[in-house]
């Protein structure tokens, strides 16, 4: 079975520490994904991960290379890293990376957005979606300025499609999650809700799927991970089969 392509979910974490006149500095590189990871191997689901800090060089600028993997995910990597390339560094016109994986849904392939602070729109509007050929074939708009949703307190998921193969079997009431992007549907006719979060009397989608030429689009506009995956809905017993779920749809697995 071809592997699936995980892009993002890496990020670097540093610290200062002062000691009187003495300063000291040290870097630590996270992986956000190990979770959901280990969740699709469970199900039998290969991943290549190339992390956020990679994605210049390293993620396919070709639709034959994208060919190479049954479905692509996007979690928390922004637009700019999947846009520029080695060649604009150097001031070269080159390849839209956003145009080839919309092109690449297009002819047949699954495309899925993660949420996080560098997702959709993003946190602080950094993630910068809105406006770009990968929008134009999500289930979902992104919003033209900053997304991020932050709720300690909780939020319900709502099945509002328990029939769809993704959902079939699983329990009505989810665990809370503590964040989301926040999102609006897209006006596609073949776009459909299927989870929503309720939040200070607005419903936001959570869950979206749509078919898109040969090919399928997935937005989950909360994390695969925490912070805004909460311990409890990582620890339940039908994240993995969730998790697994969702990319088998995209890459007509299932």
């Amino acid at each position: 079975m071809k592997p699936v392509l995980l892009a993002g979910e890496t990020f670097i974490v540093t610290s200062m520490t002062a000691k009187g006149y003495d300063v000291g500095s040290s870097a630590n590189l996270v992986n956000g994904a190990t979770r959901f990871i280990a969740a699709l191997q469970a199900g039998g689901l290969p991943v290549t991960q190339i992390g956020g800090e990679r994605c210049e060089t390293e993620f396919p600028d070709t639709i034959e290379a994208l060919q190479a993997f049954s479905a692509v995910v996007l979690s928390d990597v922004g637009a700019l890293s999947l846009l520029l390339t080695p060649a604009t560094r150097r001031g070269l016109a080159g390849i839209n990376r956003l145009e080839v994986l919309r092109r690449w849904v297009h002819s047949g392939g699954g495309l899925m957005m993660a949420g996080g602070y560098t997702s959709f729109q993003g946190m602080d509007g950094m993630a910068r979606f809105h406006d770009t050929p990968v929008e134009d074939c999500l289930p979902v708009a992104c919003l033209p300025y900053a997304d991020g949703l932050e709720a300690p307190e909780g939020l319900e998921p709502d099945v509002v499609a328990s029939e769809h193969e993704i959902l079939v079997d699983l329990p009505g009431a989810w665990p809370p999650i503590l964040g989301m992007n926040k999102v609006v549907a897209s006006e596609s006719p073949e776009s459909r809700i299927l989870v929503s979060c309720s939040y200070r009397g607005h419903c936001h989608p959570m869950l979206a799927v749509r078919n898109y030429g040969q090919g399928r689009t997935l937005a989950w506009t909360t994390d695969i991970g925490p912070h805004w995956l909460s311990q409890t809905f990582m620890n339940w017993e039908k994240y993995d089969t969730l998790m697994c779920r969702m990319v088998r749809w995209i890459g007509r697995d299932i």
